[in-house]
């Protein structure tokens, strides 16, 4: 299969919480994709053991409530060398008009530029980064409407 050509940035959609166009940053340094969330729960959701949490929407400083009943709790380490525990959800990723069964960490990213950081978990054996390039699932998205 040949690889897709992404650049340094893009917007992503996340389908299963009716998100779409959310700025995400590709991160060959990091394993697993990661997504801007607060209030983290885990708690029983209409009957269901569940991962309840609040994803911020365009700095609006409103924030939409989703769930998930697919997850798993992870050790990660950060960046600057933290680790912590995280609960790991799978969801579908859009990009280049391709569906992507992928893992996200949920986490506090207030103090970072892009709300998603897209890792190699999602990257390998589907894209190869051009890291002068952004946007190019964006566009390919707005140029086939």
């Amino acid at each position: 299969m040949e690889k897709i050509t992404i650049g340094r940035i893009d917007k992503i959609d996340l389908p299963e919480f009716g998100l779409e166009n959310i700025e995400a940053k590709i991160d060959t340094g990091a394993n697993r994709s990661s997504i801007h969330c607060s209030k983290i729960e885990h708690k029983d959701f209409e009957g269901v053991d569940s991962i309840v949490f609040s994803i911020p929407l365009d700095g609006s400083g409103e924030e939409n409530s989703f769930h998930s009943a697919d997850f798993f709790k992870k050790k990660i380490k950060s960046s600057s060398g933290h680790v912590e525990e995280r609960y790991i959800i799978k969801t579908t990723v859009v990009l280049f008009n391709k569906r992507f069964k992928t893992t996200f960490s949920l986490t506090d990213r207030t103090e970072m530029k892009y709300p998603i950081l897209l890792g190699r978990k999602l990257l390998v054996g589907h894209f190869k980064v051009d890291v002068q390039l952004k946007d190019l699932s964006f566009k390919l998205k707005n140029t086939q409407k």
